[in-house]
């Protein structure tokens, strides 16, 4: 079953805005209304920030049989009516009107104490555009879809105004004819959009995209790049920069909140997270520049912080002392359910399933053999070779089992060269940083420790990724079902683990930025301490955090946006925009 052959129940009523947003994009109005995507940036928080004198309800509006006393003014604001007849709901900014006497000249067939008029007036943030009308197209069609509903309430309406903050100007639009058809006919497009179930494409090199809030989510450039003609092999990066924007910031602003000071509270005050010990405040976090908060081991929540967290969509992720990650406390799930209907189907598909299980693991072999070509110090010819020829060989696999045996060659090889990337040695830690090969559950040695809890903090971030753009991150498709395993995340992580996860560890051990004190044995188990989970955590972030060039777009990009642009074109590909999935392969 795919979204494309399943119509969607559409509800009775299309918000005005929806409208606007389907004419000037009816991408924009696919993802806000039917996916339920919204991403703020400076140009809506702006409108946000001025529209909150009008979003309070103020001012008595008279029902159409009941009217208002002669003469008397109506000034309502924040009014919410709805008109099933036309499909349309409207939150209308402000009302103004007159109630006139009998021989005012009220229409033929108007109900008594009907105002002769009611003018919506729709608040916008900037200033008119220097058309031949002042106003957009986007607008007035929202202002007639308010006075559709006003008419279809019995009162009368024949023109709405826009007003511009900015400039403090009144402009007028007449509801004509020509008008209230391009809004009827962009109320039945947007419908009609929304009940068949598939994402519109998007628009080619627009400048509309350039100020939208959401093409971080849209990603219009990238999306039409793989689906008509991907940047080539050949291609330098100035090339592929005309060919794909960067339509989003280099790097996220909000920033996850790490507490694993045993005994500690996180409590909110005012606009802010705090961390408490006992009576001594350790940090803060502002909210609206947090994007999740991590709790290691005896770490506390208050009730109110947690609320506040799942009210804002920031996701609240459980570890171990250790770092084994337990799990995610979150608000409702993202309302794109169309995403989650097609990854379900995905993977109750064994060939689907097979075809992106192979993309992820061809990925992460390609990587991990750059990352040992780069590093190592003498790296072996035929390791080189062989992991090639693995990588292939995934390529070709026809079966999970299969892959599962090459994933595992691959991965001895890689995990017999790896002491030949730990450089920084001396005589006192030379035998801290002695790895001879991968063990975990629990991690028997300094290094394994190391990278266990970098996977544990790549699977935790991803879990929280695919939570946002919409997926279920306990459901894979290689990785497959199991209770409390958030297979997705593992999936997408497989070809991010030698570009993040291992790349830290080498750096942490060859900057010497680790000692014998970082850790403690626990029986045959290691582990590290608080101390040095405070510096592997801060090597992490700043691994995320450090900027590169994409290898497929071109553009400078940090890598915690990179895993977010790969899980969001992983949705373009089982959405059936992308033909195949495009792994993130290092150079």
């Amino acid at each position: 079953m795919t979204t494309d052959d399943t119509l969607l129940d559409v509800p009775d009523c299309t918000p005005a805005r929806m409208v606007n947003e389907f004419v000037y994009c009816p991408r924009l109005a696919y993802l806000e209304w039917v996916q339920g995507e919204f991403e703020d940036s400076a140009d809506t928080a702006e409108g946000r920030a001025r529209h909150r004198a009008v979003d309070q309800p103020k001012g008595d509006l008279p029902t159409p049989g009941e009217g208002a006393g002669e003469g008397e003014t109506i000034h309502a604001r924040s009014v919410w009516l709805s008109a099933p007849d036309e499909h349309l709901t409207a939150r209308i900014d402000l009302l103004e009107g007159e109630q006139e006497g009998a021989t005012g000249g009220a229409p033929q067939g108007a109900p008594p104490g009907v105002p002769l008029t009611l003018t919506p007036v729709d608040y916008k943030h900037g200033s008119p555009p220097d058309t031949p009308q002042h106003a957009w197209e986007t607008d007035c069609v929202q202002l007639c879809a308010q006075g559709l509903v006003l008419r279809a309430n019995r009162y009368t309406c024949h023109e709405g105004v826009l007003y511009y903050g900015e400039t403090k100007q009144r402009v007028t639009v007449t509801f004509d004819e020509t008008l209230i058809a391009r809004t009827r006919e962009a109320v039945q497009g947007a419908r009609a959009m929304a009940a068949a179930g598939h994402i519109p494409p998007p628009l080619a090199d627009s400048p509309r995209c350039v100020r939208c809030s959401l093409a971080p989510l849209c990603l219009p450039d990238e999306t039409n790049a793989l689906s008509s003609a991907p940047p080539k092999k050949g291609d330098t990066q100035g090339e592929q920069e005309e060919r794909v924007r960067r339509l989003m910031p280099a790097r996220d602003d909000a920033l996850p909140l790490t507490v694993q000071e045993q005994g500690a509270r996180v409590t909110k005050s005012g606009e802010v997270f705090e961390v408490w010990q006992k009576s001594e405040r350790l940090g803060q976090s502002r909210i609206f520049e947090t994007s999740h908060i991590a709790l290691l081991g005896n770490v506390q929540i208050t009730t109110q912080a947690l609320v506040e967290a799942l009210g804002q969509g920031i996701p609240v992720a459980f570890f171990s002392t250790g770092g084994w990650f337990h799990g995610l406390a979150h608000g409702p799930a993202h309302k794109n359910v169309t995403l989650r209907l097609a990854q379900y189907a995905a993977a109750l598909d064994p060939a689907r399933s097979l075809a992106l299980a192979r993309g992820f693991v061809n990925a992460k072999i390609r990587n991990s053999r750059t990352l040992l070509m780069r590093n190592h110090a003498n790296l072996p010819a035929e390791t080189s070779k062989v992991m090639a020829e693995l990588a292939g060989a995934a390529w070709q696999a026809d079966s999970t089992e299969k892959l599962l045996g090459i994933e595992a060659q691959a991965a001895k090889h890689y995990f017999e060269a790896f002491s030949g990337m730990i450089k920084a040695r001396s005589e006192d830690n030379a035998w801290l940083f002695d790895f001879n090969g991968r063990n975990r559950r629990p991690p028997r040695d300094p290094v394994n420790a190391l990278l266990s809890f970098a996977y544990a903090l790549l699977a935790k971030e991803l879990s929280v990724l695919a939570q946002l753009v919409g997926f279920d991150p306990y459901l894979g498709f290689y990785h497959r079902p199991r209770y409390g395993r958030p297979s997705l995340a593992l999936d997408v992580m497989e070809e991010f683990r030698p570009l993040i996860a291992d790349s830290v560890v080498i750096t942490l051990i060859n900057n010497g930025m680790l000692s014998a004190n970082d850790f403690i044995k626990r029986g045959p188990a290691a582990a590290l301490t608080p101390a040095g989970r405070k510096t592997f955590l801060g090597a992490y972030e700043s691994r995320l955090d450090v900027l590169i060039t994409h290898p497929i777009f071109g553009y400078r990009i940090s890598y915690r946006r990179v895993l977010e642009v790969q899980l969001r074109l992983l949705g373009r590909l089982l959405m059936g925009e992308l033909a195949e999935y495009p792994e993130f392969i290092t150079r």
